[in-house]
């Protein structure tokens, strides 16, 4: 029975530990007040779509799943016309191992940028990603 107890104490910090909570946050940096047309979705979850002002942003908090397999897909489009879009991935979790980290999303008119904190893989500082398609 101890040994029953030890066993399930382990396993359930184990299991709280990578089903964390992480996210992602996508800021609209873009000039000349031009909204952010903005829509996620993973397995379970549709986001949006949604219109971020200039100078907001959009923060969703979630739980990484334990086999290592929770992703978020995202499509942004730059406002006004909406014609420059880009669609990629905004979060993935590596392996069962890794509890997720906080994924920064800043929208520019160059490109898109991401700092990436935690997780199982070394942080991000800020960096440019990928650029519009037009």
């Amino acid at each position: 029975m101890k040994i029953l107890s030890v066993f399930l104490f382990v396993f359930s910090i184990y299991i709280f530990g990578h089903v964390s909570g992480t996210g992602i946050r996508i800021v609209n940096e873009l000039k000349s007040h031009k909204n952010l047309w903005m829509r996620c979705y993973s397995k379970n979850d549709v986001i949006g779509p949604k219109i971020i002002p200039v100078g907001y942003d959009y923060v969703n908090s979630f739980r990484a799943n334990i086999w290592g397999t929770t992703r978020f897909m995202c499509t942004l489009k730059q406002g006004p016309n909406y014609r420059h879009y880009q669609n990629f991935t905004a979060f993935k979790q590596y392996t069962a191992y890794d509890n997720g980290a906080d994924w920064d999303w800043r929208v520019r008119e160059d490109g898109i940028y991401l700092k990436k904190e935690g997780g199982l893989k070394k942080s991000v500082d800020m960096n440019k990603v990928y650029d519009w398609i037009n």
